[in-house]
């Protein structure tokens, strides 16, 4: 049976004796590799200014010269990883090779074995050293998003790490996990969960922002590209997927991939192999992609944006992260956990909010989600005055929240007759104004009324959560029950000036 560890690899071997570079080249070629050969510096020269190779096995001592000369003048490039070989005696001479950069030595004669498990570790050497580009080094649990990704997550994880167990072991490439949700709600954070909790975390996790990538490299980024295969492309380097094969890609924003090149990844994903820019040869590579997206790709699918196809291959498992808004009185509990996080960062003590602040966290609308709730915690706790914090510099989308009452009471301003006068662009502001945190109850009553005191149908036509409206309700002992109730409270509304 065949060993295919080699897979997909271009190798140059370069040795002086015919019978040893034949058995070389039988031995690599039956491991799955792309085999070139030579026989003298001259040679391997010509050949390097013309092709591209993973790795090249370099004798130390050629008819011509010496090997290492070879790594002296850099003709092989940053990309290809050199093995030396040196006959017995010749350590000197291997070692000289480490100092220029080669990855590792063999000493002649050497079996089949050595020479794999010598190739398996340039390998993961190369591998490594690509990642790092796109890896971060902290874990998901060290992040401030983490308990506030995963709240409410828990089935939606446990049904996707019981179809990892199943799977793994069988061969199978694990499915792709699609997570939507708007920015700042802690996508990425999930995605880190998810592999260093998986099957796969002892393999790398690389990411990738598709939005930061320059549409013109994008695709020599995910796949990588051949020596030659543009104009600056001055050597070969291995994609994305390639760096992350054994473990995990992460695709964040998704939708910025342009047509054609969501037509690539949906082959990629298919065959589970990729072919480099400028390559004619399929590398296998085997990879959990994870991908992201903050857009609704329904709706992209439908507007021509985003291929049908590759949508139902990504959205085997999807988690739905809401935002922040929608999510009620489990902001306060996100809050305290945040805050006990910050004021361990900045050696402070643990603050606690006020009834005022968590009354403006609640009225806010976070269009930045966990994140912005982060910062202006941060903010808070470094800025503010006092055991309690207010939260006075909350910013909304048009600058500073107003003041809101210390206590929800009956509105005493009059509105206007109908709250529909609110959105009438003739609608005129009474000269004495009015708070609008009596707006915002105004508008809750109404709701109320209208759907005859049903917390959640109120709370869909205001677009907001039950926990929302119950907070906001708390001061009232009772919801008003019909329009005439709600009269009742607000008192009765004079004409419009």
């Amino acid at each position: 049976m065949a060993i295919t560890v080699l897979s997909g690899l271009s190798i140059l071997v370069v040795e002086d004796e015919p019978l040893l570079r034949r058995h070389l080249a039988a031995t690599l070629e039956r491991m799955g590799a792309d085999v070139s050969t030579t026989d003298s510096i001259r040679a391997a020269r010509q050949m390097a200014g013309e092709l591209s190779f993973d790795f090249v096995l370099l004798d130390v001592n050629l008819p011509d010269g010496r090997g290492v000369d070879l790594l002296k003048e850099g003709v092989f490039g940053s990309n290809t990883g050199a093995i030396v070989m040196t006959g017995e005696g010749g350590i000197s001479g291997a070692v000289e090779a480490m100092k220029l950069g080669a990855l590792d030595y063999l000493t002649k004669p050497f079996e089949p074995e050595a020479l794999a498990v010598v190739l398996a570790r340039a390998r993961q050497q190369k591998q490594s050293a690509r990642v790092t580009e796109h890896r971060r080094t902290d874990t998901p649990e060290s992040s401030f998003f983490f308990g506030a990704a995963l709240s409410g997550l828990e089935l939606q994880l446990s049904r996707i790490m019981g179809a990892d167990q199943r799977l793994q072991g069988s061969g199978a490439t694990l499915p792709p996990v699609l997570i939507q949700g708007e920015t700042g709600t802690g996508k990425t954070t999930i995605a880190r969960w998810l592999h260093s909790h998986g099957p796969r975390s002892t393999g790398p996790l690389v990411e990738a922002n598709c939005a930061a990538i320059p549409e013109s490299l994008a695709e020599s980024e995910l796949f990588g590209h051949e020596k030659g295969a543009f104009t600056d492309a001055r050597s070969a380097r291995m994609g994305l997927f390639e760096a992350a094969s054994g473990g995990t890609l992460f695709l964040d924003e998704l939708a910025s991939l342009t047509l054609p090149l969501q037509a690539k990844l949906l082959t990629a994903l298919e065959d589970r192999k990729v072919r480099r820019v400028g390559g004619n040869r399929d590398i296998p590579v085997d990879v959990r992609v994870i991908t992201a997206a903050n857009r609704d790709l329904k709706e992209l699918v439908r507007d021509g944006r985003f291929r049908e196809d590759l949508y139902h291959r990504l959205d085997l498992f999807r988690i739905i992260l809401p935002p922040l808004r929608e999510r009620g009185a489990d902001i306060l509990r996100l809050a305290d956990s945040l805050m006990s996080r910050l004021a361990r960062r900045h050696r402070l003590p643990i603050r606690q909010i006020s009834d005022l602040g968590k009354r403006r966290l609640l009225a806010y609308g976070w269009p930045g989600n966990v994140r912005e709730l982060a910062h202006e915690l941060e903010r808070a706790l470094v800025f503010e005055d006092g055991e309690l914090l207010n939260f006075d510099q909350l910013l909304g989308a048009s600058g500073m929240l107003p003041p809101v009452p210390t206590a929800i009471s009956a509105p005493t301003r009059p509105l206007g007759t109908s709250t529909n006068d609110w959105f009438n662009p003739l609608y005129r502001f009474p000269d004495q104004g009015f708070l609008l945190e009596e707006a915002i109850l105004r508008l809750i009553h109404h709701a109320l009324a209208q759907t005859h005191g049903n917390v959640s149908g109120a709370a869909r036509l205001l677009g907001v959560s039950r926990d929302y409206l119950r907070y906001r309700l708390g001061g009232w002992k009772e919801a008003p029950k019909s329009e005439s109730a709600a009269s009742a409270h607000l008192g009765e509304a004079p004409q419009d000036s």
